[in-house]
């Protein structure tokens, strides 16, 4: 056994490594709950879906309390999509219009 030294001598916030993933907070509601009610879009994120095409998720404030809707509607995605990051966080009203959701 050799005597080299394993102290640590430097400590993780050192490398000043910041996380680039968005992180979201507050319980999941289902889309039903806010369909035609007001509500404030904080941020998004979408990915692949674990079924099929896209997964939306929208970090949502409703009645002043964070939630989180997931949807894979390809008509929220393209118009959130549209949104300029600098114009987060803005009020919106999510409708159902025929078989689709839209934002209002």
């Amino acid at each position: 056994a050799g005597s080299s030294s394993n102290a640590v001598t430097i400590i993780f916030k050192e490398f000043g490594i910041k996380s680039e993933l968005h992180s979201f907070t507050g319980d999941k509601i289902k889309m039903s709950r806010i369909l035609n009610r007001e509500i404030v879009v904080r941020d998004f994120k979408i990915e692949d879906s674990k079924y099929n095409g896209k997964c939306l998720y929208i970090q949502i404030e409703l009645d002043e309390r964070k939630q989180l809707v997931f949807t894979g509607s390809k008509h929220l995605i393209d118009m959130i999509s549209k949104v300029q990051r600098q114009d987060f966080p803005f009020k919106t009203t999510i409708v159902q219009e025929d078989e689709r959701y839209e934002f209002r």
